[in-house]
């Protein structure tokens, strides 16, 4: 049996073997809800055995964990003070209807 590559085509799929089980005279008493027909166990596609694995051992690399850690502590460099240098800004002019008419550079302090 083909797996439907989309939701769409296993909707259609689905309701096609339902149509031809009830078509034969078998009929459907109760079902579970979330209940399931695929078999999990035939290795169907996107089925995951998640098995306990013993935990591995960490390998611990002294020197590595000491270089991070003194990058983390390392204060960082202050950049200089700004310049006496105005701030400019761009801002919108107007019209009476609130269309911009043009850009002026404005001193943002």
């Amino acid at each position: 049996m083909k797996l439907p590559a989309s939701k769409t085509e296993m909707r259609e799929q689905l309701e096609k073997q339902v149509r031809e089980y009830l078509g034969r005279g078998g009929a459907v008493q109760a079902v579970a809800r979330g209940a399931s027909g695929r078999d999990d166990s035939s290795g169907a596609p996107g089925f995951r055995s998640f098995t306990q694995r013993p935990r591995e051992e960490r390998t611990y690399v002294p020197e590595v964990v000491a270089a991070i850690e003194a990058r983390r502590r390392k204060p960082r460099e202050t950049r200089p003070a700004r310049s006496g240098k105005p701030r400019l800004v761009r801002k919108a002019v107007y019209d009476d209807f609130g269309e911009p008419i043009r850009w002026e550079w404005v001193d943002k302090s």
